[in-house]
């Protein structure tokens, strides 16, 4: 009895192609209305580059409110200023001198030397006398007693022993003469400074009264 003869069939497998990729087969995701998000982006970027340039600076409304504010805030400080009478950087000037010219004439009697005061037309500075070198100079071992210019608006009109000193500028600025003397015993010359304001507005005047003490008169305010 013959075995059947079994034959065998020879299989060959050719790999087909993708016909799709994976992100290709992947479908899109729509919103309920059929939209796709991808196409808001475009919208988004221009709405953020409008809002970057809107904040960019100030608008015109914003400029002219500060503008406003500013004049108003100015406005109500002269009305201040105007209404109060006050002067206070004449007051602080005027104080100052008080207190040097106190303060001098305490060191002269203290160190028992000749002090001075040279007033000029924008300022004033407190001298010392040197015996060895027979001038007047400067006192700059004492910062109090430096040199000083009055503030821009102001000015210093001076009297010594009754009579109106002509303030100017020495041309030669070793030429350190003193007009008022502070003497180591503690007598002054008779002199009055004012200190007024550009106009002559308001003046506050340091001087002696009867004992010869430095003293300061209060504020006077002048009518335009």
């Amino acid at each position: 009895m013959s075995t059947p003869a079994r034959t065998a069939r020879r299989m060959t497998c050719t790999r087909s192609a993708p016909t799709a990729s994976r992100a290709a087969r992947a479908s899109t995701p729509t919103s309920a209305t059929g939209i796709s998000p991808t196409s808001f982006r475009p919208t988004m970027r221009r709405e953020c580059a409008r809002a970057g340039a809107d904040s960019a600076g100030f608008t015109l409304i914003e400029i002219m409110v500060v503008v406003v504010i500013i004049g108003v805030v100015a406005a109500l400080m002269v009305l201040s200023f105007t209404l109060t009478g006050r002067d206070r950087e004449l007051e602080k000037e005027s104080d100052r001198l008080f207190a040097l010219f106190t303060y001098a004439r305490e060191q002269a009697e203290l160190q028992t030397r000749e002090y001075g005061v040279l007033f000029q037309d924008d300022g004033y500075e407190f001298l010392t006398y040197d015996v060895r070198r027979a001038i007047w100079r400067g006192v700059p071992d004492d910062e109090a007693l430096v040199a000083r210019r009055l503030p821009d608006g102001l000015g210093v009109k001076l009297t010594v022993e009754a009579r109106p000193v002509v303030l100017t500028r020495p041309k030669d600025a070793r030429d350190k003469t003193p007009q008022v003397m502070i003497f180591s015993n503690g007598d002054l010359t008779s002199f009055a400074a004012t200190l007024e304001r550009e106009g002559g507005l308001r003046s506050v005047t340091v001087t002696q009264d009867d004992q010869g003490q430095v003293i300061e008169q209060p504020m006077v305010e002048s009518k335009p």
